[in-house]
């Protein structure tokens, strides 16, 4: 039977979930419930996102005082990303001063939607922002190899679209013609070509979602700041930044 994504827009939880057994928790003898099935994690995350298109209203999505983050077409809110059912999220981050310059990458990782690790490094002292971007969202490929080996589900959050349209779309073509492009040089080109090795392997397992950067979205703000502070450090190895975490400290820090 294929797998089917459940998104929940009023239950006892509303969100998205990737069994029926879980999703049904949330509706069963649950009056006014509204949910729906769908056939990829994507469509699910787009329908979540707008619950409009459907009766009702989702206590997901009430008003409240703090300001809602928005998100540009096709990227996820902080709600849309706190919703989904993975249980690890990976969020990355490539930061440049000035651009190209020192640069620096930086990852949140959440375990049950809570902080677990923070990493930093690979610094270049003649770099570019792609680069660094490119240079997280590697780092994140390879923690969630390590992920689905374990049996865990994971999702990867980048706010690179350059990043994601690399290794998801255009090496496709890029492969296909040798390696090379209409209009010049690949750049990063040995890089891009690691990732999309790592990336055609998990792809079934794994989604990339884009994320707006400087939203107020969490673990899209503590990649950032340990990319800078990847930058400040001039660390070149990816280094495990060392807990307890402070989060008021960390999000204080200088920011990309």
């Amino acid at each position: 039977m294929a797998k089917k994504y459940y998104v929940v827009w009023s239950g006892r939880e509303p969100g998205i979930y990737s069994d029926w057994a879980s999703c049904k928790q949330q509706v069963d003898k649950f009056a006014g419930a509204r949910y729906k099935s769908f056939p990829t994690q994507a469509e699910a995350v787009t329908a979540f996102g707008k619950p409009a298109q459907i009766s009702g209203s989702s206590p997901q999505f009430k008003k409240t005082s703090a300001k809602r983050t928005t998100a540009s077409k096709g990227s996820l809110t902080s709600e849309q990303v706190h919703a989904l059912t993975a249980d690890v999220k990976i969020f990355t981050d490539g930061g440049c001063d000035p651009n190209p310059g020192k640069a620096g990458s930086g990852l949140a990782l959440y375990r049950n939607n809570q902080l677990s690790e923070l990493w930093y490094g690979l610094y270049e002292p003649m770099g570019t922002n792609n680069t660094a971007e490119l240079n997280a969202l590697h780092q994140a490929l390879i923690l969630a190899e390590k992920v689905l080996a374990q049996g865990s589900a994971v999702a990867v959050f980048c706010d690179s679209k350059y990043s994601i349209q690399c290794i998801t779309q255009w090496a496709i073509t890029w492969q296909k013609n040798g390696w090379k492009k209409a209009g010049g040089e690949i750049k990063n080109l040995a890089l891009i070509q690691q990732m999309f090795t790592r990336y055609q392997a998990l792809k079934s397992q794994l989604m990339i979602h884009h994320v707006n950067g400087h939203v107020g979205i969490e673990g899209n703000e503590l990649a950032d700041r340990m990319s800078i502070l990847a930058v400040d450090t001039k660390v070149v190895d990816f280094c495990l930044y060392q807990p307890p975490y402070d989060l008021p400290a960390l999000l204080a820090l200088r920011a990309g």
